[in-house]
């Protein structure tokens, strides 16, 4: 679900000098194995994707104080105290959201002939009018606005007239991260008053601001009064988002979050999707009623959203989705030569992604 902010109480001191991430540490799960993602991101827009975190939050050495009070809170699944500080949600968002941005700009990479059928991106003169509209639910941490954008700065060199158009709605006030990363994706970065007149001429920002807007909602999207979702969810919009959120709302209760699938299945339109990314396996997993049976977070999701309405209607032809990629456990792993000022980590995942189908059509 939504990750929150904090205020640091130390002075700030000069700024940490660049190091390199370390990918050759071994992350905390072993991954042999394991399927790992493509890896066909370039490098240097990685490094640009690390570089707006950077600059707009500022990560320090010197935060490590900050960070082990949000982490004891997030321990104590005190959610309230983790994300109720502007400091607390800088230092969260500079520390865990650098690496899933780019985690989620290879699962956005891997997913897009699924967003973006018949459409040969890589021939010449194509352009697009419409919008690609996308909500991300528990988005306010700020890898979906920097992964989104790194995503969109590529595939608008084949469609220039193309806007994305995206929405983050998260429990925690997550605004003013929202805001300043944005800005730093449709900005040029800040450049010495040394700086060469060429480096001045090839300093361009990651996407301008008419092609990238976004806007944030803070809402508990487990309180989310019935059809309050088509204030946020429109007919046009083409993806919603789940990165990491649904388990935590599994956890919370898993009514409500069952519910939640319900009313995206009464407001998303034909052949919008879903993408469902969450920990793999085992590491997502809720218990239903109390009762000492534990169920996988996959069985819950497809039984929602694949099983449960046709059950309910005793009619196949009632489904509503159809599952169109799968995986339950890949890896991203962060590849060398990036650089940002403390450790980042790797990403492992389960990833899901539905189409909806239309009504009647019965898959």
């Amino acid at each position: 679900m939504g990750k929150a902010k904090a205020a640091s109480q130390v002075p700030p001191k000069a700024k940490a000098k660049a190091r390199k991430v370390n990918t050759s540490k071994p992350s905390k799960y072993d991954n042999r194995g394991l399927d790992e993602s493509d890896g066909t991101v370039p490098l240097e827009l990685q490094q640009t994707c690390l570089n707006i975190f950077r600059d707009a939050l500022r990560p320090s050495v010197e935060d490590v104080t900050v960070l082990q009070e949000i982490k004891g809170c997030l321990f104590n699944r005190d959610f309230a105290a983790a994300f109720g500080k502007e400091e607390y949600l800088r230092v969260y968002a500079s520390r865990w959201s650098p690496s899933r941005a780019l985690g989620y700009l290879q699962v956005l990479t891997d997913v897009q002939e699924y967003m973006l059928p018949n459409q040969d991106l890589a021939g010449p003169g194509y352009s697009n009018h419409i919008p690609l509209e996308v909500v991300c639910l528990g988005g306010g941490a700020g890898a979906e606005v920097v992964s989104l954008a790194a995503w969109w700065s590529v595939l608008s060199k084949f469609m220039p007239v193309a806007a994305l158009q995206a929405c983050f709605v998260d429990i925690a006030a997550w605004h003013t991260t929202v805001k300043a990363l944005h800005k730093h994706c449709v900005n040029a970065p800040e450049l010495s008053q040394y700086a060469s007149a060429n480096a001045r001429e090839a300093n361009l920002p990651l996407l301008s601001e008419q092609t990238f807007s976004c806007r944030f909602q803070q809402q508990d999207v487990l309180q989310w009064p019935e059809n309050a979702t088509q204030s946020v969810i429109s007919p046009t919009t083409k993806l919603v988002t789940l990165f990491f959120t649904l388990n935590e709302l599994y956890s919370t209760s898993v009514p409500k979050a069952q519910h939640l699938l319900s009313q995206l299945t009464a407001t998303m339109s034909t052949d919008s999707l879903l993408l469902v990314v969450d920990s793999p396996g085992s590491y997502s997993t809720v218990s239903l009623s109390g009762g000492e049976r534990r169920y996988p977070m996959l069985w819950l999701l497809d039984y929602t959203l694949l099983a449960d309405t046709a059950r309910k209607a005793g009619d196949a032809s009632s489904v509503r989705w159809e599952k169109v990629m799968s995986d339950e456990s890949k890896w991203f792993r962060l590849p060398p030569g990036l650089e940002y000022p403390i450790e980042l980590e790797n990403m492992r995942y389960q990833i899901h992604l539905y189409r909806r189908l239309a009504p009647g059509s019965g898959g």
